[in-house]
């Protein structure tokens, strides 16, 4: 990839994940990569082509960490414990790879896009479904509520730990709770 254009994202994902997107505007991700107008705008036709290589960079990111997160499981309760103990490192700032905690960036950036039609919109879904997909491949049973459960806990403890600010809290009860299933 371009520097320029990694820079640019970069900052981009950066300013958008910690201040929100709508928030952010393209002169100051110019000001702070140091990147011209005319360079941008060579790389990106728009600021929501911007914002979707943000989601790309950030998805890939994601993914990779959970892959790792998630590699030497082997049983549904290995799943489940890895996934929220990595995950309640993540909230409590454990978690270099994945940077400071505010919530998760797909469903924030998702927040602010009212039209579900969009590329980000659709990008924000596909990143929720990759993830769904990777946890169910590192799943042993066919419990027909377990994945479900899983995935719906684990938004439910993002949001929940990036309101109350009590993400260790937050996944031990998760952990208890698919346990039990």
């Amino acid at each position: 990839m371009n520097k320029k254009r990694e820079l640019l994202v970069s900052t981009s994902l950066a300013l958008f994940y910690d201040n929100g997107v709508n928030s952010i505007g393209i002169n100051e991700i110019l000001k702070i990569s140091g990147v011209a107008k005319r360079t941008l705008y060579s790389h990106f036709e728009s600021k929501n082509t911007l914002v979707l290589a943000a989601l790309r960079q950030r998805h890939e990111t994601f993914i990779t960490w959970l892959k790792e997160q998630l590699s030497d499981t082997q049983s549904d309760q290995e799943v489940i414990e890895q996934l929220f103990n990595a995950l309640g490192n993540w909230f409590d700032n454990k978690e270099p790879k994945l940077g400071n905690f505010r919530g998760c960036f797909f469903i924030n950036t998702a927040a602010e896009f009212s039209d579900k039609g969009s590329d980000i919109s659709r990008y924000c879904s596909e990143h929720k479904e990759e993830v769904r997909q990777l946890i169910q491949k590192k799943l042993t049973s066919d419990h027909p509520l377990l994945l479900d459960a899983i995935c719906i806990m684990k938004e439910g403890a993002i949001t929940t730990a990036y309101v109350t600010g009590k993400g260790s809290d937050v996944t031990s009860k998760c952990i208890k709770v698919l346990s039990a299933l």
